[in-house]
């Protein structure tokens, strides 16, 4: 029994042997299948594939447990599973926590994810990154008591000396990248959460940082949560403070127990530690070599669940590097034989494997926990579970007598199975995990706050963003600035001929399109924001809603701001006519659809490359199609669409409309004849009627709206982080 800082640990003695446990997080028959192709002797053919293969643990609650293993064993996989963030339906098995079963809706809700990049908003400081936080986690209580939450979680994190420092990031000198790490922690676990999951807390950090990093995540599990990590190649300083293990090698279980118990695994296996050297790194090289041997993993697994001694390894198999990253021919074509003979379309294991050991692993159950958290001996005892239905499926292994040739090949400290000892609902292993409907009234509200509540913190956090980067609102109003004083001197005292009218119709076109360049800027600035909005959101600390009404309400004062500027340049210098209110009016309007289209488009493509050439395209077709080069009357029946959905051709035929739905005379034809406004507009085949042009208006408004509309669904349906 192990004794740290004050508290004494429950250890893994022996897997034959019940486990005190008093709570945590358990795991039964973990199963993640992708189809995958491979080519074949020249055919692509389907192969499912397991990331997971029935993997069977417990995470026990105060305690820090630690996904270890090789490159591409399903580390991040598993912790994904048990996070929730496997679409409903890819992922089989039965997930429990504190003994009731739980869904991955419930799991979201009761738990904090820490991502492996650091997300968070480079502008803000430490203390205000975790106020924010604590507005969107802790719900309407007094703004006193979260600065009170906040400065404990600061102490707690060694966060003090840097509360007022920026976080930071590339172009920005702020805080330090374990001091970065600490604070995403600190977003997540604001509210206490019951489960925390970290994917790879300490990579890119230096030893020393990692080590404080992994130390303040170990005085959170001491406090009560359930602390689950995935790490690569921990030092041994931080595998001091890991208290339970889970070592994984191509999807399936190898170790599980006490740090302190891979020594004696691995001298139940055969295996002696070399001295001076670490057990679990040397656990992983012997992983390594099963893998690239003949024998796979397979054999570890089967060790791991049943004590069945490993086959020993050969001189030359034991002398591989264990850093090839090819396994040798011979398991390279045995797979291919039995993926040849297995057919198109038919599943088979991650592994190869020698054993038909699938039936007994979905044999087995979930263990249940039971007896003291301190001073008791933790062994694991399986112990019968109610069942659904009185169905129960038979241990195969356990229905001939003769099975188990080898019997001394199996270590008389483990567990031999039997059937009477493991029942089983084969509905488990075929369905997804579905909770039942009571539980829900444990967790309560979905999110703490209001939709008005989150959306005032969301405002407010947007305009001290905008307030300290405002080289990107005020680049928008310098270029419609400058270009407003160009187009005034430009296109000033036009001629009364049909020259001048061009110019003019040129002048309102050429609007049109710079209002709509004018917000491409806000491509790349949404898509960095992005990865913030699925990090905070995939824990519910606010509605998708609320998000996108925080946003357009945020922009409206500086889209009139810039709209208002541009007008009050150019109509006086050119003289424009009709009244001044609906030219700023159409050219408010344009920019708030022009905005919501482009954060659309934002919210849809990968990154801001494709951004920028997703808007770029929609703007040469919106350009072609708005009735400059073509008026409606002429663009062909098949391409009259596209000048329905330009949403150029909506202001373009407004400002012609303010300005020639009058008599007034603008110029002569060259035989003499007056050209007035209503002549003007009848060649362009636009209306001359007056209500017409607020009907441009309400469509300009209504784009407005669709494609915030789209946007939403968009957040709200597609931007998550989950495997499928």
């Amino acid at each position: 029994m192990a004794q740290r800082n004050g508290h004494r640990h429950e250890t893994l003695i022996d897997i034959g042997k019940p486990v005190s446990f008093t709570g945590g997080l358990e795991f039964c028959s973990l199963t993640y299948t992708v189809t995958k192709k491979k080519k074949i002797e020249g055919k692509w053919l389907s192969q499912d594939v397991d990331l997971l293969h029935a993997i069977t643990g417990y995470a026990p609650k105060g305690c820090i447990t630690a996904v270890m293993g090789p490159s591409g064993a399903g580390k991040s996989t598993l912790l994904d599973g048990l996070a929730g963030r496997i679409a409903s339906g890819s992922l089989k098995g039965r997930v429990s926590f504190d003994g009731t079963e739980v869904s991955p809706s419930l799991i979201k809700r009761t738990s904090a994810y820490i991502m492996q990049d650091d997300k968070l908003f480079p502008m803000l400081t430490v203390y205000e990154t975790l106020m924010f936080a604590a507005d969107f986690r802790l719900g309407p209580i007094s703004t006193a008591d979260k600065k009170q939450r906040v400065e404990k979680l600061m102490e707690q994190l060694g966060l003090l000396s840097s509360r007022n420092t920026y976080i930071g990031d590339e172009g920005i000198r702020g805080v330090s990248g374990g001091e970065r790490r600490r604070v995403s922690i600190g977003v997540d676990i604001i509210h206490g959460p019951s489960l925390l999951f970290l994917d790879e807390p300490t990579s890119g950090l230096d030893s020393t940082s990692a080590h404080s990093v992994v130390e303040k995540i170990h005085h959170i599990a001491r406090s009560g949560s359930t602390v689950i990590l995935t790490i690569h190649q921990p030092s041994s300083r931080i595998q001091l403070l890991l208290d339970h293990l889970a070592v994984l090698a191509r999807g399936q279980l190898m170790f599980q127990g006490s740090p302190k118990d891979v020594t004696l695994h691995l001298s139940r296996m055969g295996r002696k530690v070399p001295r001076g050297e670490n057990s679990i790194e040397y656990l992983i090289d012997v992983i390594q070599e099963y893998d690239q041997s003949d024998h796979g993993v397979e054999a570890l697994a089967e060790f791991a669940l049943t004590g069945m001694k490993p086959p020993k390894l050969s001189d030359e198999e034991m002398s591989v590097s264990t850093v090839a990253p090819t396994p040798p021919p011979s398991r390279q074509n045995r797979a291919q034989v039995e993926l040849g003979a297995s057919g198109n379309g038919r599943r088979l294991p991650l592994q190869t494997s020698t054993q038909d050991s699938s039936e007994f692993e979905h044999s087995l159950r979930s263990p249940s926990w039971s007896g003291s958290h301190v001073g008791v001996v933790q062994t694991l005892r399986f112990t019968p579970v109610r069942q659904r239905n009185d169905k129960k499926l038979q241990n195969p292994m356990s229905s001939s007598p003769g099975y188990y040739t080898y019997s001394s090949e199996i270590l008389p400290s483990t567990p031999t199975p039997h059937s009477s000892d493991y029942t089983v609902n084969e509905n488990d292993y075929l369905t997804p995990n579905i909770a039942p409907n009571h539980m829900a009234y444990h967790l309560g509200p979905k999110f703490s706050n209001s939709f008005f509540s989150e959306t005032w913190v969301l405002m407010r956090r947007n305009f001290i963003n905008i307030r300290r980067t405002p080289e990107l609102f005020l680049s928008r109003l310098m270029v419609l600035t400058i270009m407003g004083l160009m187009m005034a001197t430009m296109f000033m005292n036009p001629k009364e001929d049909s020259q001048g009218i061009t110019n003019r119709l040129s002048f309102f076109i050429f609007t049109v399109c710079l209002f709509f360049f004018s917000s491409n800027d806000a491509v790349p600035a949404f898509i960095q924001e992005r990865f913030i909005f699925v990090r905070e959101t995939s824990h519910n600390a606010y509605r998708a809603s609320s998000y996108t009404i925080a946003g357009l309400l945020t922009y409206l004062p500086f889209l009139a701001l810039q709209s208002g500027v541009y007008a009050a340049i150019v109509w006086k210098a050119l003289k424009l006519r009709g009244p001044f209110y609906y030219f700023l009016l159409v050219l408010y309007v344009s920019l708030l659809s022009t905005n919501s289209f482009v954060v659309f488009v934002s919210s849809v493509v990968p990154n801001y490359i494709l951004g920028y050439a997703a808007v770029i395209a929609f703007t040469a077709l919106f350009f072609l199609f708005c009735g400059y080069f073509l008026n409606s009357h002429d663009i062909p029946t098949y391409w009259k669409w596209m000048n329905t959905i330009s949403t150029m051709s909506y202001p373009y035929e407004g400002l012609l409309m303010n300005e020639y739905q009058t008599s007034d005379v603008f110029g002569y034809t060259p035989a003499g004849d007056p050209i007035n406004g209503t002549t003007i507009l009848g060649s362009l085949n636009i209306s001359t009627n007056e209500s017409k042009k607020w009907e441009k208006v309400l469509v300009m408004l209504g784009w407005a709206v669709l494609y915030r509309i789209f946007f939403y669904i968009i957040l709200r349906f597609f931007s998550k982080i989950q495997r499928s």
